[in-house]
């Protein structure tokens, strides 16, 4: 099987790249660093010849509705079209658990591919996960108030990004299945405390400031509307444990 993995340097990619390799699979990384520009299709078509199923794990770093919708959209609409024109039988979007609830910020985006996905010309199969263990790294010293890091409240399980890695080969071997089920960690936390152990561990410094976010987004974050159901498969690698390996490659 030939799979080409949008966005296979990222958080997630990286990890459905080592996966799929292990496993024998045949892989193509479609990243700027590979001559493949996600955002106008450049690069796309050829990169695609004999692609089986296309793996989309392309992110961005903002918090804005407009701005997510604009990457999303463009990405997902260059891929399924270069996809039809290729001949691949399979899309899987990676999406976020709550981004149908709480369509706001980031999530406003994810709805969006969402929605272009489950209408496009690709037999396809969507994988909503939760935050990744590393999303308390991503927004320590995001936000800074003098010396104080900010941090919205908000509740989340945490899932490592290796297990969603694996969990989208699984779904490329399989074939479509639209909805995936769900993917959560084993816990649920509060988001500043996650970042004051991640903040602990690297030798981080500044008091960690929670602070609720207004509007339907912070009021999503905070009742647990993006929080996995009971249905959710649950990852096993617990935040601790995570922190346990950065605190041990620093000290190598």
């Amino acid at each position: 099987m030939k799979i080409a993995v949008a966005g296979g340097t990222g958080t997630v990619g990286q990890y459905v790249v080592d996966a799929a390799r292990r496993r024998g699979q045949d892989v193509v990384v479609l990243a700027r660093s590979t001559g493949v520009d996600l955002t106008t299709g450049a690069g796309l078509a050829p990169a695609l010849t004999g692609v089986d199923v296309v793996v989309d794990a392309a992110s961005t770093g903002t918090q804005s509705a407009k701005v997510s919708r604009e990457f999303f959209g463009g990405v997902t609409a260059n891929l399924l079209a270069a996809e039809r024109a290729a001949g691949v039988t399979h899309h899987i979007a990676l999406s976020i658990v709550g981004s149908d609830r709480a369509p706001y910020g980031y999530y406003a985006g994810k709805a969006l591919q969402e929605q272009l996905v489950t209408a496009g010309p690709v037999p396809w199969t969507i994988l909503r996960a939760t935050q990744f263990h590393e999303f308390a790294q991503q927004i320590y010293g995001q936000f800074k108030l003098g010396p104080l890091n900010l941090v919205p409240t908000m509740f989340s399980q945490p899932v490592a990004a290796r297990e969603v890695g694996e969990r989208l080969v699984d779904l490329a071997e399989a074939g479509p299945e639209g909805m995936a089920t769900d993917l959560a960690g084993p816990e649920e936390l509060r988001m500043a405390d996650m970042v004051r152990a991640y903040a602990e561990a690297t030798g981080g410094r500044g008091p960690i400031v929670e602070i609720p976010l207004p509007g339907g987004f912070g009021k999503a974050l905070r009742d647990g509307t993006i929080l996995a159901a009971p249905t959710a498969d649950r990852g096993s690698q617990t935040f601790a444990e995570w922190i346990g390996e950065l605190r041990r490659s620093a000290s190598a």
